[in-house]
Formats: C-alpha cells, structure tokens, sequence
C-alpha cells in the first residue's frame, strides 16, 4: 500500500486540503499550532473508527464540535484517501471515501465508498457504497473479464449508521476490496512513545509480535529478536547501529527475572557490571526502541512518528532519516513531523510538505512545488538550511 494524496474538509484546522504526490517517506514541518498532530491523527480517527465505532471514536477526541471545522458551512466531515495496491497483478490508484455528519446528537455515517477502475480507461467503480447503515458491496470484483453488469451485488445491513462498511463487510473475505483495506487501517502504527512506559521490567507472556503504540512492550519484542538472531542476524545489527551511535554501549542483553519478567541490560565496556534500563539515558531509550521498530520483519503499511529528535543527538538525525527512508522502501510508507533542521537536512525536495495556518485554517504547501526551494536543492542546498534562512514561506510563527 502507498498513499497517494489526502483530501480532507471540516476535519478540525483543515477546512478543505489536499496532500498530492506523497512519497513513501514524508516530512511535514509547521509552527506550534499548525496541524502536524492532527494530520496524524486523521490516520489515527479512521483506526478507533474501525476498532470501535465512530461514535466512539468521535467521543474520544472531545465529541463532534470539537471535531468539525469551526464556521463549517454545513455539518459534514470528509476524509478522502487515494492509495495504491497491487490487485489480481496491477498496481490500482483505489480511492476510499468517507463523510460523517451527526442528527439529533447521533453520529451517522452519511456515505462510505471504495473505487477503482477496473481497466485503464473508464470511470473509476464502485466496489462498495454504504449510507447511514445501509448498502452494497461487490463479491466477484476480480472477475475483470465479466461486464460491469454481470458483477455480483450483495445488500448488507450494518444494523447502526454510526458503523464503518469497511469493518462490517471487510471482515468476509469475499470482499476483497474492503476486506485489504480494513486489514491495512488495522495494522496502521501511529507511534505515541512513551519513555517511561517503555522501562522497566515487563511480563514476559505479553505481546511480542510488534512494537506497541507507547513503546510499553519494548523488552519483550527485543526479547524476540535476541532469540531469533541466530537466523536472520538482525538484532546484531542492531547493537552495532548502538555502539555507533551511543557512547560506551558494548551490549544490550534482555534478562528474564525468577518472577517471570523480563528487563534489559545495557553492558558499557568501561565497567563490568551491566545497567538496568531505569539507569540508562533517555536518549538511548528512544534510539534502541526506534531500532526495534524500524527493523521490524514485517513493516506496517503505514508508520506515523512525532518529533522523533526529541533526546537524540543532532548529529544522529540524519543516519535515523536514512532508516526511516528504508524502512519505507521494505514496504512501510513513513510519515515524520518534525522541527529539527539536522533531520530535515537529510530530506528530499519531494519528501518535504510545510503547514501554514491562516485565518483560523491551515493550508499545505510542498517543497517540491517551490520554485526556489527546488533550486536551490538542485545546486546542492540542505533543506534544514533553507528552513532556517527562511525560504519556506509563512512555516515559521508570525
């Protein structure tokens, strides 16, 4: 999966953007106050969408008015994403649409559709289209060689309008269409570390499959890499990007304790005992916990991570840009936000988008787009540098 662009109107600041051309890794950068958060946190809205419902999801970020755009014309708000996923063999531009409204203090969902074209010419099809609970979704849609006509339609009831059809139909497999999507948005990862959380010692029979949200289960997934390192050498590699990047760090080793926990243990060469984490930096927390994630085996379609230079040292941005940048290359498309100029400085001109609020709204700008920012990056400029000499127009605080 690839996001190509993002439409969104009443969603809070964003009273109507559009995010064209996103490249599989994303940098997006703004004054305090711009958005940076809450473009996240449209990925963020569709997942409790899809895990609960969205009324529950709505209630979760302080009910509909806080949701909707102030002075909103009319009471709807609109997420439109274009993705790319590979379907019976093809790459298909597929698009996912949904508006929500509320009546009489219900939240409803007002319409859901998910198209494609079926071919290279044509109008894009409708392989699923609900409203307020009700509608329909195709159940041969591979079957290209069949007319449009002779596609299978089945009727489904959600049974409540406040339902995603993706979550209702999309757990059935013979909605194709609906059932890849709703297992995308599942395994969406939109990071919201936590530093505490992710010390000390944990239960060893908890989840190890992945990194969790807030970074509470970091022992036990390093735990799974140490035990698994003798085939795929990953979690070596691990600890020597440590030993670069951390002085003194020699090894890092997870222990299991006689009441059934796990911790980890930070051997530095100049002493001979190890340190448990909770006497370990912040900094080195974070780094380690990063490389977990990134290395993970199996990358999630989408990463979504807030001001990752919070603790690490500058001179480290760069390296960790590069591995954001690979990570989505295996298959991760990678969202980044970010007020570091070091990090910034190891960007393209085409991962580069700026957030810039006025009259109550944010707009979108792209690097890419700019004239002179591409220039400049075309005779061998930073970006970081352009930033800080102020070559991003309206980007910094007023």
């Amino acid at each position: 999966m690839k996001i190509e662009s993002i439409r969104l109107k009443n969603y809070k600041l964003f009273n109507e953007i559009e995010l064209n051309h996103l490249p599989k890794f994303c940098l997006l950068i703004g004054a305090n106050g711009t958005g940076k958060t809450t473009l996240f946190d449209v990925f963020g809205f569709l997942k409790d969408c899809l895990t609960y419902n969205a009324t529950k999801a709505i209630q979760n970020r302080g009910g509909f008015d806080e949701m909707i755009s102030r002075g909103a014309r009319e009471p709807v708000i609109q997420i439109e994403i274009k993705y790319r996923m590979r379907i019976t063999g093809k790459e298909r531009l597929i698009t996912y649409f949904l508006a929500i409204t509320r009546e009489e203090r219900q939240i409803i969902i007002e319409r859901e559709i998910l198209r494609y074209k079926r071919g290279r010419y044509g109008m894009p099809f409708h392989f699923l289209d609900f409203s307020r609970g009700e509608g329909w979704a195709i159940v041969n849609e591979e079957d290209f060689d069949k007319t449009e006509e002779e596609l299978t339609r089945e009727n489904q009831s959600l049974g409540k309008a406040d339902i995603l059809a993706v979550k209702g139909v999309g757990q059935f497999a013979r909605f194709k269409a609906a059932n890849a999507l709703r297992q995308l948005i599942e395994n969406w990862h939109i990071s919201d570390f936590h530093i505490k959380l992710a010390r000390g010692s944990k239960d060893i029979s908890g989840d190890a499959d992945h990194l969790s949200v807030t970074g509470d289960n970091l022992q036990l997934v390093a735990n799974r890499m140490f035990e698994n390192d003798t085939q795929d050498g990953t979690f070596s590699k691990i600890i020597e990007q440590m030993k670069r990047r951390v002085p003194g760090i020699e090894s890092i080793e997870p222990e299991q304790t006689r009441d059934g926990r796990l911790l980890l243990k930070f051997k530095d060469g100049a002493f001979q005992d190890p340190f448990i984490d909770k006497y370990v930096s912040d900094g080195t927390i974070k780094m380690f916990a990063y490389l977990i994630l990134l290395h993970d085996p199996q990358p999630h379609p989408l990463l979504c991570i807030e001001e990752p230079e919070n603790q690490l040292y500058p001179k480290l941005l760069w390296e960790l840009a590069e591995e954001f940048r690979a990570y989505a290359q295996r298959g991760g498309q990678v969202f980044v936000s970010t007020h570091s100029p070091a990090l910034l400085n190891a960007a393209r001109v085409e991962e580069v988008f700026w957030l810039v609020k006025k009259n109550g709204y944010t707009q979108v700008k792209c690097a890419q787009d700019d004239p002179q920012i591409s220039a400049y990056m075309a005779q061998g400029d930073q970006m970081g540098a352009l930033w800080e000499q102020g070559f991003f127009t309206d980007a910094d605080p007023p």
